[in-house]
Order: structure tokens, then C-alpha cells, then sequence
């Protein structure tokens, strides 16, 4: 006998894992370079220098050491150069107690959740958002409240989010700039949101959560300006992970932002280090705790991105997709160009091109499209791209 629940996720249809690898299948039949895969977000841009050159030169200092253990929240002195980098680009007084080092952005929300889920509680999210969210949520014994998206901007349906709002609210769940529509929630938002949160907190004599999931809060394009939350709501605890900023995804390293000004903030640090304890994500890896913290006021050559989103929302517009304005990130999430997004996923193969469908994203209709790739490759594709929409005609 097995779990019945891990059953299902472990056997569950991963449509972004199948594409790939039919992805890979075609291409052992018309060549790689005639499948436009636009399925995954893994980064297309290396690691900056410095980061092998840190990661060579700790391991020719510190032999000995370098594979040990470290404390189970990370390492103090690895903690004190992310406080210190975040006090430098943001301004505060974060200190290394407040940071929890993770297995990336994923254990992050799994630490949180499991750490502040009672009997009973909710927590909302926005779609589109990140599948995983879900599992993560119900995993933690929690129940997620999905609000539907506002297609023309995929900024926050404020309407039906304050009513879905109750007593057993314990946290809202916000990813900007976003994975999968690449938006960035404007500052005016993010103090509507806090508003509301402040107010409802009152209401029910118990603070409200907002947990920031942040992988892609570098990635923002020139003159998009990326809010620091907890400076704008007191109850923010920050997620984080270095796979998109310094194009690490493989090295699994993140932390678990708790600041002082949130409520009852020793109780949740100290919740956050219990769940992770409870789910077996002590000590996340020695070495890249060092490499990440000596160049985390650092990033890969982001720019590429920019210049990616460009091409293509250009080309899609003209194409006749409509295409909400990305701020960041490495996504868009256009407008299926029939209702059954699923339809339009498999017809697209059928050009080459692999797109995610939206359903699984909790916003049907849609399609996502990760172009973290090279750009040449979007250049030869935008022609399948216009045979997929004439053929629509």
C-alpha cells in the first residue's frame, strides 16, 4: 500500500514534461533545429564568471571544510552577505537571523506554507500562476483559493479577491514579475492589496501573510519598476531562489526571508525552521551557500530577455495574438486563438512549435511561451508562428 495522494502526483500528466519530450522525440525525426520548443523556463544564459571562479577558488581554500555540514538554517556568515546585499539595494535592517537558506524557491514556499498552516486555513492565489503552488498549499494540509484572472492586463481582479477573503485566510501567495504571463504588479496594486490586507487583518483579529514568490525579481526590462514588498505591507515574508538571476537552477539554492517588522515574526522564523526540519531541507548545500552569497549582488548578462520579449510581442501583435505587456520574467501568455487552449497546444505541433496550454495554469485560453532561448531560434520560428494563425483563416 502506498500513499494515495503521493500516487497521484508522482503518476499525475505533466503537459510541460511531455512536450519536452516529444520536443526531443521530434527532433530525432526533422532535426533539433526544426522544433521550436518554447516549453521549458530554463535559463539560455550562462552563469556570470565569477561565480565558477568563486566556486573554484572556495574549493582550492577550503578543502577540508567546504562539504561539511552547516547549521541547519545556513550558514551565518553566508546569512550576513544576503542581509547586508539586501539592506545595500533596498534599504533596512535585515540581519542574518532573519534568513532561512533553502533548496531553492520551491522548499522556500514548502517551508512557509508547512510552517503557517493550521487547521482549516486558506490561502489565495492569482492566476495565472505556478501550477506547483497548488501542491505545495495542499501538501502543507492547506486549502488554495484560486481568483481568476483579469485577462487584459493580468493585474488583480480586486472585486472578487476581497470577497474570497474569510476568517480562515492565513496568507496570499504574489509572483512578480510572474511565471507564466511575465507581468510585473505595479506599486498602485501592490498598496491596493496591502490595503485590503491591513484592513481584513484588523477585521479578524489575526494577521494576514503575504508571501512574495521572487525567482524572477531581477529580470524586469528598462524602465519596469519591481516594488520591494515588504516595504509596502508589513506581513511580507520574501521567497527567493538564485536559479533565474544567476542562471543557477541546477545548484538548488534559495532562502526564506522572515523580516522583524512581520507579526509574531520569531514564531514564524522559528515555524519556517520546523517545517523545515519536518520535510528533510536542513542545510542546504554548503558550497553554493558560499558561491551565492559572495555574488549575490551580482546577475548572468540578463538583457537577452528584453530583447526576446520584444521580437515577440511585436511579431505576435502583428500577427494578430493578443498579447499582454510583459514587465519580466521570461514569459508570455498570449491568447489562445481558439477557446480550448488544449486544441491550440496540440495543433501547434503540428507547425512544430511547442506552447504550454493555459488550463494548467488556471487560466484557460491562453498559452504559455517561455523564450528563454536563443534568439535566433524565435526568428526562425516567428513563420510558424503566422502559419499557425493563417491556418485559423
Amino acid at each position: 500500500m502506498v500513499s494515495e495522494r503521493m500516487l497521484g502526483l508522482g503518476t499525475a500528466r505533466s503537459v510541460i514534461r511531455e512536450l519536452f519530450e516529444y520536443g526531443k522525440q521530434r527532433a530525432a525525426i526533422v532535426g533539433a533545429e526544426n522544433v521550436y520548443d518554447f516549453s521549458l523556463g530554463n535559463p539560455s544564459v550562462p552563469a556570470p564568471d565569477a561565480v565558477n571562479e568563486t566556486a573554484i577558488r572556495i574549493l582550492k581554500e577550503n578543502p577540508d571544510i567546504i562539504h561539511c555540514y552547516t547549521s541547519a538554517q545556513g550558514d551565518a556568515g553566508a546569512r550576513q552577505r544576503f542581509a547586508d546585499s539586501l539592506n545595500r539595494r533596498f534599504g533596512g535592517d535585515y540581519t542574518a537571523d532573519q534568513f532561512y537558506i533553502t533548496v531553492g524557491a520551491a522548499a522556500s514556499l514548502c517551508c512557509v506554507f508547512n510552517g503557517l498552516t493550521c487547521p482549516g486555513d486558506e490561502f489565495i492565489a492569482f492566476a495565472p500562476y505556478f501550477p506547483e503552488y497548488k501542491v505545495f498549499i495542499e501538501g502543507a494540509g492547506a486549502k488554495m483559493v484560486l481568483i481568476p484572472p483579469e485577462i487584459e492586463q493580468f493585474q488583480i481582479d480586486f472585486d472578487t479577491f476581497e470577497k474570497a477573503i474569510t476568517p480562515n485566510t492565513k496568507g496570499v501567495v504574489v509572483n512578480s514579475p510572474n511565471n507564466p504571463s511575465g507581468v510585473v504588479y505595479s506599486r498602485q496594486t501592490l498598496e491596493q492589496l496591502a490595503a485590503i490586507l491591513t484592513a481584513k487583518s484588523g477585521e479578524y483579529g489575526h494577521p494576514i501573510y503575504l508571501i512574495s514568490d521572487e525567482p524572477y525579481r531581477e529580470i524586469a526590462f528598462s524602465g519596469v519598476e519591481v516594488p520591494w514588498i515588504p516595504h509596502i505591507y508589513k506581513d511580507t515574508i520574501v521567497c527567493y531562489s538564485f536559479s533565474k538571476s544567476l542562471s543557477l537552477p541546477g545548484e538548488r539554492l534559495g532562502y526564506v526571508l522572515v523580516p522583524g517588522q512581520v507579526t509574531d515574526s520569531d514564531q514564524v522564523y522559528a515555524a519556517v525552521a520546523g517545517a523545515g526540519r519536518s520535510l528533510g531541507y536542513v542545510n542546504a548545500p554548503s558550497l553554493f551557500q558560499q558561491v551565492t552569497s559572495l555574488c549575490c549582488d551580482m546577475t548572468a548578462d540578463l538583457k537577452v530577455y528584453e530583447e526576446n520579449s520584444k521580437l515577440l510581442v511585436d511579431s505576435l501583435r502583428e500577427m494578430g495574438y493578443h498579447v499582454a505587456q510583459p514587465g519580466g520574467a521570461f514569459y508570455l501568455f498570449p491568447r489562445s486563438l481558439e477557446p480550448d487552449d488544449l486544441a491550440f497546444s496540440e495543433r501547434a505541433k503540428q507547425f512544430d512549435l511547442l506552447l504550454v496550454p493555459g488550463t494548467g495554469f488556471g487560466a484557460p485560453s491562453h498559452f504559455r511561451l517561455a523564450y528563454c532561448v536563443q534568439t535566433d531560434m524565435i526568428r526562425r520560428a516567428l513563420p510558424k508562428f503566422k502559419a499557425l494563425a493563417d491556418s485559423y483563416k
